[in-house]
């Protein structure tokens, strides 16, 4: 009996202390989550101008990569001006039956109308036509939300502000994500250097793998974004292995990592909030996970700059507003050129486009090119609603893109 009563002493002792590191643990995290009441507020006085979600469930979350120097481990990537940019923006949907994500990354030099916006300072900035990412540094959040609404007559949802520390920081918390470099990488100014092959990066290798810029491929943007989307889906993957979510040696580094450099709208700002964005997600195929980049080729008048492909951009934002099905195919392959084949978006005239151009596989433009009718031709003339089980969306046009399956690796 004398044994019994200290193995059940012993037991509470145990008990308390796993819940008390586990009171510590969540309160730390919760803690770490920086909760953006600005943005809501500011974007509060411009609620009559916004997009009306169309699909009750749905939702579309804007990821913003900021290139802020500021803040610890920051300055070594350059001088800090006192602004910042969004250096990498993804809009990500996702299907109200939760059964597919999209992610749309957004150029930085793409060419749009950004609104005037507040400054930090609470000065005014004025309408203008100008390349995206200055909408980050004339009114941060809010004008960066404000100038997507614009584009893509979109509803964003929330919105996650991620910086360089804690991108590095979850990369270095699942123990690195391996890539396979076609080609030796090396990079001065992404301060990068590695042999071709298979090879597993930590967090600052693979902040300046998804950096770099003029060192890989044909060094375009869009080039890069194709890079940043690969690596997307090989950490998506990291991350959901069992190695990692059933291991809370592991998962507690990670979801440290994760909320430490991150700046939420207030429905994201707690470990609830995002328990439940995560959960809604962790049932989707990764083959439905899908990276793609809006239809985009060089700026008529600036070679340097971006401009939509149209009506195909036209025809992706209308499909992920109506939350009807898209599909990505790569362009490389002849197999991939033989699946698009089919895409009942598809141009038979001569205004195809090269990859890395309009973003689409070639001889299909998600949208068409040419004359092939309105945009996404799905029903806009009638009443039906989008979320109506009545209504049969058109068949799922095809851009170029990657899917969380299929790895650089493959």
């Amino acid at each position: 009996m004398r044994w019994l009563r200290y193995a059940a002493v012993v037991t509470a002792v145990l008990v308390l202390a796993a819940g008390g590191l586990g009171w510590a643990a969540y309160t730390k995290l919760q803690g770490n989550i920086t909760r953006d009441t600005g943005t809501a507020a500011e974007l509060a006085r411009y609620e009559k101008e916004r997009p009306t979600p169309l699909v009750h469930d749905a939702q579309n979350i804007l990821l913003i990569g900021s290139d802020s120097r500021s803040g610890p481990g920051n300055r070594k990537y350059g001088r800090d001006p006192g602004t910042q940019r969004s250096d990498t923006t993804i809009l990500l949907h996702l299907a109200a039956d939760r059964q597919s994500a999209t992610a749309v990354s957004l150029p930085r030099d793409l060419m749009v109308d950004i609104p005037g916006c507040r400054r930090p300072d609470g000065s005014r900035t004025r309408a203008q036509f100008a390349q995206f990412n200055w909408a980050f540094e004339f009114g941060g959040t809010a004008c960066t939300i404000r100038t997507v609404e614009k584009l893509t007559d979109i509803r964003v949802d929330h919105h996650m502000v991620v910086d360089f520390a804690g991108f590095k920081g979850m990369v270095d918390a699942v123990d690195g994500v391996q890539v396979c470099l076609k080609e030796p990488m090396e990079d001065a100014a992404a301060k990068i250097r590695l042999p071709a092959g298979p090879q597993t990066l930590d967090g600052e290798q693979a902040l300046g793998y998804v950096r770099a810029r003029k060192s890989l491929g044909d060094g375009s943007d869009t080039d890069r974004m194709d890079r940043q989307q690969e690596f997307l889906a090989a950490l998506v993957n990291k991350v959901r292995s069992n190695d990692v979510l059933l291991n809370p040696a592991k998962l507690y580094p990670v979801l440290d990592a994760a909320t430490s450099s991150l700046t939420t709208d207030p429905g994201l700002a707690s470990l609830r909030g995002l328990y439940e964005l995560v959960r809604g997600m962790r049932t989707i195929p990764t083959e439905r996970v899908q990276f793609l980049t809006v239809p985009r080729r060089s700026y008529t008048y600036d070679a340097n700059r971006d401009e939509l492909v149209e009506p195909a951009a036209d025809a992706l934002f209308s499909r992920l507003r109506k939350d009807e099905p898209v599909e990505v195919a790569r362009a490389a392959g002849a197999a991939d050129r033989e699946d698009a084949a089919d895409d009942p978006y598809g141009d038979d005239s001569e205004d195809t486009y090269e990859e890395g151009e309009s973003g689409a596989v070639d001889g299909e433009d998600g949208g068409g090119s040419g004359d092939s009718g309105e945009p996404g031709d799905s029903g806009d003339d009638t009443d039906e609603k989008p979320d109506d089980p009545t209504h049969v969306p058109s068949p799922a046009p095809t851009f170029r893109g990657n899917t969380a399956d299929r790895s650089s690796c493959k």
